[in-house]
């Protein structure tokens, strides 16, 4: 019997450090890992590189939207939100394919609609979602202000239960859910009880989806790809984040798929990873020129090499990678130019070509024209590795 047509459908739950999860254990949660994977991951980027990101909450949806890092998605702050949309966010590659991708966004908080995934903006291609749910944290006349903004809830609440709806019915082929009231019970209260009780609570809530989604599997026959993460994780006690402390960059992803590749196991496992395993598992092409400027790696399917890393020696600089097949044939590429970001495209240099198992390659900048700005991406068959290097 030939696999059902795939789909795929995200969730974020907003500011659930990973040993807190862990400890708490939500029923949903825990069941989808069970059925699947649980894997500790990072958010924040790399410290001390052109990429290490501010770890809240907007920086984080648009990680994961796009899979790139702060650099390059230019999303800096949960206000006064410039999206750079030539950065094509998981909508934007769906409705890109030759064939029709439906997509739908379950959204407690608006601007991730307008703002983020960019819908209806001349700059993202006037980008339509077929399914948008949205617009509850602008209606006071349904949601009334609660103490404690306890009315998100209600609204998270109402996002669960239109999702589970839509996919029961409509089963869009990608879909978003996010949901918010954990991040305001932390921020609040900090690591405690009530921090715990609403997430055991937007777990219930979650319940609804997962039994949608299960009941598409065993009625349709159709194969569905379920990731539950969050955006960032907390400070020590849990009331704040945004830097770079153990805590704040330590997030997690549980999935209900099996057949996960080394990658998924890996310290280097991010929240940038999940835009291209969407990609991989639904099938899409994804044009190079936005591929090569994404940083995540699928965590499903054939990886060859991971862990990109740079170092610079007077002229030249060090490009070194772990690899998973040593026979792989890796070809490095460099551009001394960004026209990417307005949109335009960069001109790239083949610069070395050798086997994943070397591990490393050195590039002369000599050879390039001269600039105080590069970037360099490592491609191999079954996966690439792209990063920017910043003279100083």
């Amino acid at each position: 019997m030939s696999a059902g047509k795939r789909k795929a459908v995200y969730v974020i739950i907003d500011g659930v450090e990973k040993h807190f999860l862990q400890d708490v254990h939500p029923k949903t949660i825990f069941d989808i890992a069970q059925r699947g994977n649980f894997g500790r991951a990072y958010c924040g980027g790399e410290i001390g590189t052109p990429n290490q990101t501010i770890t809240i909450s907007a920086v984080g949806y648009t990680n994961i939207l796009t899979g790139t890092w702060m650099n390059k998605h230019h999303v800096v702050s949960n206000s006064n939100i410039q999206t750079n949309y030539h950065y094509w966010n998981i909508f934007r590659i769906a409705k890109e394919q030759s064939s029709p991708v439906s997509t739908a966004v379950f959204s407690s908080w608006t601007d991730n609609v307008t703002k983020l995934v960019g819908v209806g903006h001349p700059d993202n291609a006037n980008l339509k979602v077929d399914y948008v749910y949205d617009g509850y944290d602008l209606d006071s006349i349904r949601f009334p202000k609660k103490p404690e903004d306890r009315q998100i809830y209600d609204i998270d609440s109402t996002v669960c239960h239109q999702a589970a709806q839509c996919i029961k019915d409509e089963a869009p082929d990608v879909s978003w859910v996010y949901l918010w009231y954990t991040d305001d019970a932390a921020h609040l209260h900090g690591f405690g009880d009530c921090y715990r009780d609403y997430l055991l609570r937007e777990d219930r809530q979650l319940q609804k989806i997962w039994e949608a989604v299960q009941y598409r599997e065993k009625k349709y026959g159709e194969e569905w790809m379920v990731i539950i993460t969050t955006d960032h994780g907390r400070d020590l006690l849990g009331y704040d984040h945004g830097g770079q402390s153990e805590t704040e960059r330590n997030i997690w992803l549980t999935t209900n798929v099996k057949d996960v590749n080394s990658h998924f196991q890996s310290a280097d496992l991010s929240q940038v990873d999940i835009n291209p395993t969407i990609c991989r598992w639904m099938g899409f092409h994804v044009d190079p020129n936005v591929a090569w400027e994404q940083e995540g790696i699928p965590f499903i399917g054939d990886v060859d090499i991971d862990h990109l890393r740079l170092l610079r020696f007077e002229n030249k600089v060090k490009l070194s990678w772990e690899s998973y097949l040593p026979n792989a044939p890796v070809t490095i590429y460099a551009s001394a130019t960004n026209h990417f970001k307005d949109g335009g495209k960069d001109s790239w240099i083949e610069v070395g070509k050798t086997e994943a198992g070397k591990g490393y390659c050195w590039v002369d900048l000599s050879r390039l024209e001269k600039s105080k700005f590069y970037k360099f991406t490592v491609v191999a068959p079954h996966n690439h590795l792209s990063r920017w290097y910043v003279l100083r």
